[in-house]
Order: structure tokens, then sequence, then C-alpha cells
């Protein structure tokens, strides 16, 4: 730290409680109050360095003995302050530093210090110092910390808007050109060798991130932080920086912008010793309120993880309607790059009906998909069914279909979720942004487990939301089984995958015949071509076994086709009782179970790739039964109630 050292007469001063008496043998003419502090001095020291204490003592000139009183309670920087001034008119030896200089520099305006009052004054000489302060960023920010107790005299002076303009010409710089903070630590070249304990070392140069200036501007009051970065941003500094300062300084000092770690953690860069008091929440509020209007408009340079950290601190601090708005907006824009957990923002309005905010997520979810509809209208392109699922601009609305699906699914167990807004949330995802319906499926099969009181038409509109030709193999199979559901859903979901598992039987026929003939234009060519190792026998063997499989192809062909007009036919019969249609289904699930097949495979099973992936389904045909899911594949997978 930067010192500078003024007088050299040895210390005469002696405090005595709350007084401070001159020892040089003269009894003192005058005494001086700051605040509690009483002074015993001599007139002529003082008036012949300060234009103020000179006016003063002048119009006491008639007084005399300790009767010689003058009060300067309105001296910046107080009684300290006014020690440092009475040490420096009696040339005793004292020290200015970053901790003192600016209270001491607001003290010498005051009391009117010039030159005109003796040659190397207290101002001029506070101001060399302060040009020395300012090249160094430690020092600044001192400084400026300091600017508080005195800010009103300070910014007269403009000492923090040149402590402003200093540490933002430091840190727009770039670190690795100049090596900031200069003045703190000597660069070194990958060559300078050091010397410990008798051991020659190379010292390796110090590595700068752009973040080194986050915590340091962090210690200061948010109306001194706010010009700080709005000094940052005006030299240029990039938007990732300011929002990654703001980030860091909300966090210190804000600790519900954390959801899984406590206020202490949140604050592990604070220097040991240092400690941070936690605001009330009227302060914490206006804070909120700053740094989301400090943050830049710049797309994905904020955190979404940060955004709905703050969209669920604003809702328990009851922060202001348009800040909230503004960041919901901010969330919608970058909405893809959510994560589920940080979604689930718990509901705090004044009418609590649901666990969780659903209204929020659905005004989330418009503004999303209104900048989405605006990005197609104003880029239109004629994209057929082929290239849906591979193009890129499609991959965020995937993304938030994958979220939206597991979200509901997480709000589905909620008895107090009205039917409407659940299918109004459901229904704002469009049918191509989903590869698959699995996850819609899910949410829809844990709502109605949840709501066993929905009405048939109410059954039927949700399972409208989902499209039985997406969904997988295990979904079909839990589908089929799944009592819960609508039976005309059913019968469509056995239906689609008689159809599917025809057409993919078909294709392989037509390339195994497509095979076989090409085998065959070939097979004197092939003959000629071996030697008699046995090469020949095994071609014919080959072909042989290929023949049978086809034959047994055919046949199974065949049967699919009399299965498909028996269900045609069966279909037709929806007039009938719900007990026929019961036994129907089990009929046709039987049948379709036990179909002769000439390849064994195992039963797939489709796990998460994680515990917190909810994107996906979990089907597992040996997961045990309860009393709700008899078919033992579907329940167990599905949490009865909403995660905290």
């Amino acid at each position: 730290m930067a010192c500078m050292r003024l007088g050299s007469k040895p210390e005469v001063f002696q405090r005595d409680g709350e007084t401070w008496v001159c020892t040089t043998g003269l009894p003192s003419d005058i005494v001086v109050q700051v605040a509690d502090m009483f002074f015993h001095l001599h007139k002529f020291p003082m008036l012949s360095r300060s234009g103020v204490l000179e006016k003063m003592i002048g119009d006491l000139s008639g007084e005399e003995g300790p009767s010689c009183k003058l009060n300067l309670n309105d001296i910046p920087g107080g009684a300290k302050s006014f020690e440092l001034v009475a040490k420096f008119c009696y040339g005793v030896k004292i020290e200015l530093t970053a901790f003192n200089v600016v209270a001491l520099r607001c003290a010498a305006e005051h009391l009117q210090m010039t030159e005109n009052h003796g040659e190397g004054n207290l101002i001029s000489q506070t101001e060399v110092f302060l040009i020395e302060v300012f090249g160094s960023w430690k020092d600044t920010i001192t400084a400026l910390k300091t600017c508080e107790d005195v800010l009103l005299q300070a910014e007269e002076l403009h000492i923090v808007s040149r402590c402003i303009n200093s540490l933002a010409v430091k840190a727009c710089v770039d670190p690795t050109l100049f090596s900031w903070p200069m003045s703190d630590c000597a660069s070194q070249s990958p060559n300078t060798r050091a010397l410990w304990n008798g051991i020659v070392v190379t010292a390796k140069p110090k590595v700068v991130e752009e973040d080194w200036w986050y915590e340091d501007v962090s210690f200061l009051n948010l109306n001194l932080y706010k010009r700080v970065i709005e000094a940052v941003e005006a030299r240029g500094m990039n938007s990732e920086s300011i929002a990654g300062s703001l980030m860091f300084y909300g966090e210190r000092y804000i600790p519900g912008l954390s959801r899984h770690s406590s206020f202490c953690e949140s604050t592990t860069r604070v220097p040991p010793g240092t400690s941070i008091s936690v605001l009330p929440e009227s302060e914490q509020r206006s804070l909120l309120e700053e740094i989301v209007d400090l943050l830049p408009s710049k797309k994905c340079v904020t955190s979404t993880k940060f955004l709905l950290g703050l969209l669920r601190t604003a809702m328990i601090l009851h922060a202001s309607p348009s800040s909230r708005e503004n960041l919901e907006k901010r969330i919608g824009v970058q909405l893809d790059e959510a994560a589920l957990e940080d979604l689930l923002i718990p509901n705090l309005g004044y009418s609590v009906e649901t666990l969780y905010d659903v209204d929020c997520v659905q005004r989330i979810l418009h503004h999303f998909m209104s900048l989405d509809h605006a990005a197609n209208v104003s880029s239109p392109c004629i994209v057929d069914d082929a290239q849906l699922v591979g193009s890129p601009s499609l991959t965020p609305m995937t993304l938030v279909a994958k979220l939206v699906d597991g979200y509901l699914a997480e709000i589905a167990p909620d008895v107090n979720l009205k039917f409407q807004k659940f299918q109004s949330l459901a229904s704002m995802i469009p049918d191509y942004a989903r590869q698959l319906d699995d996850g819609i499926y899910r949410a829809i099969d844990i709502y109605l487990k949840s709501h066993p009181w929905l009405t048939d038409s109410e059954r039927e509109q949700l399972c409208r939301l989902m499209n039985c030709q997406k969904l997988s193999l295990e979904a079909c199979t839990h589908a089929a089984q799944n009592e819960r559901l609508p039976l005309r859903v059913v019968v469509q979901v056995l239906f689609f995958e008689q159809l599917r598992l025809r057409t993919s039987i078909a294709g392989w026929f037509f390339v195994s015949d497509n095979l076989e003939n090409t085998q065959a234009s070939h097979g004197t060519l092939g003959l000629r071509n071996t030697d008699p190792s046995g090469e020949v026998d095994c071609a014919l063997g080959s072909r042989e076994v290929s023949s049978i499989g086809m034959d047994d192809m055919k046949l199974r062909v065949q049967e699919l086709e009399k299965e498909c007009l028996s269900m045609r036919q069966e279909i037709e019969m929806l007039g009938k009782p719900k007990s026929t249609w019961n036994s129907l289904i089990r009929k046709l699930w039987f049948r379709g179970k036990h179909q002769p097949t000439n390849a064994k495979e195992p039963p797939l099973t489709m796990q998460p790739e994680s515990p917190k992936d909810n994107s996906r389904l979990s089907f597992d045909s040996q997961s045990s039964k309860n009393e709700n899911d008899p078919t033992g594949l579907w329940g167990p997978k599905c949490s009865d109630s909403p995660k905290g």
C-alpha cells in the first residue's frame, strides 16, 4: 500500500480520556471541540495553516485562556481527521495512506488549508498523494470505499468520480497485456530466478483471470458499485464480464439466490477476517431490483439458472411487478437452457392453490413461443416431416418440449392442479417439437392417477395431447395394459403398434428378397471364384437358411394380414358394453404378445441417464405392482408427490 510521510517533529500530543493535550511546555490558549473530543492547542500554529481557523480565532481575539473555545463538529472525518490536521499544523510526523487521505483531503478543504497559508499546505500534499493512490488498483478501491463516510464532500471535490474512472480504466484493460494490477505485484518474466533457502527456482508468471476484479468491487455499497458498473460499460467492457460481476455481487448480498448452498457458502471468496452482515429484506429487495435493471440485455450472457434464482427470490421478497416481468421475459428468451429443478418455483401468491407457480411458467413459455413464432414468420421456409428432427433451428424448441414434459410430470401429482391449467400448459407445445411422446404420456398418466375423479370426456381430451404413433415400444407396452386410459386410446395404441410391426417386417422382407435376387444373379460368378476348400458349400448353406427364413416370414405376413382384418371387424363393435371391450383388449394383447417369432429378443428396458433427467421415461417390466397400477410397469417409476 502506498504511504506518504509528512512532518519531522516527534509526537507532542497525549490523550487523556476524551482530551488531547499538547505537551510543548507552553499552556494552551485555545480549545477545539470535535464531537466528544477536546483538543487543547495553541492559536498560532493553527491559524497559520487554516483560513477558517484564522477567521474563527480572530473573532475570539478578545477572549483569553480556556474560555477561548471553537466548535468544529461539522469537519469531515470527525475527531480522527482533525487529530491529523492538528499534528500537521504542529509539524509532527504523520503518514498519509489510502485509508485516511480522502477524509484528510476533505477536512483540509473544509478548513481552507491552501497555499495562501503556507507553502506545501495540506491540500496540495493530499492531492499529490491521491495521484499516487490512483495508480494502484487496491489503493483506489480502498480510497473509494472510504468515500462512503464523507460522500458529500468527496463528490464536491470529484474524488469519487476520479476513483471510479481509475478503476474503470484498469478493469477494461486486458490483464494479459499489462499485468494489472501492476502496482500490487511486480510482473515477473518466465526467466526470472528467485532464491529461497539457497535453492534457485524459476518464477512462473501469474495467470490473471477475467474475473479478477469481481471480488474487489463487491465490497462497495450499492450506489458506488452501480456507478463502477456503468463506467466500465461506458468504456466498452463485454457484456459477459458485466453480467459475471453482477451475479457475483448479487450472490454475496442476497442469500436467497443460492438454493442449494447457504449464505456462508456463497461468499467463500471473502478474505479471512472479513464479515458481511445479512441485509434487511427491504435493502435486499432494492438491491435485487437494481441488479435486474443493470443486467445486460444481450441473450445468454446471464445464466438462466441465475435468472430463475432472481425470479424465485423476487417473489419471496415481493419485488416490483416490473422487475418480475422483466425477469420472465429474459428467461423466456433462453428457456431452452433452463434446468427442470430451477423451473420448480414455489407458489407464493396471495391465493395459493397449487404447490408450484404454474402461471409464472406458463407466462415464461408464452414469451418463448412468441419469439419462436416471430423468428419463423421473419424467415419462413418449407420443411417436410423427414427434416423436422434434424433441423438445427428446431433444437431449442425440442429442448423446451422435453423441459415442459418433465415439468408437467412434476406438477401432475398435485391434486389442486386444475384440469384446464394442465391442459393449457401442455397444449402450448406443438406436435412437431416432440420427437417421441413418451414424456407427455408419462405426465398424462401421472395426472390421471392423481385425479381419478376426471370424467371420460376430460380423459379423452388429455389423451389428445399425445400422438399414439410417436410412442416408443416401452410406452406402447405400458399403454396397452393401462386401465386409466380411455378404451379408444388403448385400441389406437394396439392398432398403430400392429401396423408398425407389419411395416417393419414388410420392409425387412423387401430387403431380403432383393438380396436373394442379387445372390441368384451372381451365383455362377460366385461358384467360379471359389476354391475346393468348402466355400461353395457355405454359400449354398447360407442361401438355404435364407430361403427357409423367408418362407416363415411369408407365413407371418399372411397371419398379420388376417389379424388386421379381424381388428377392423372388432373395431366396428364400439357400441358394445365396456366389459366386452375389456375382454377384447385382453384378447388382442394376449394374441400380440404370444405371436411366434424366429428370433428371440430380450425385453427392452429404458432407464434415465441420470436421476435429474426427467425428460426420459423409465419402463421396467420387473418393477413391483401396487394397488393403483396392477400392471406394475408404470406406477413405481412415477412419483406420487411433487419434488420439493
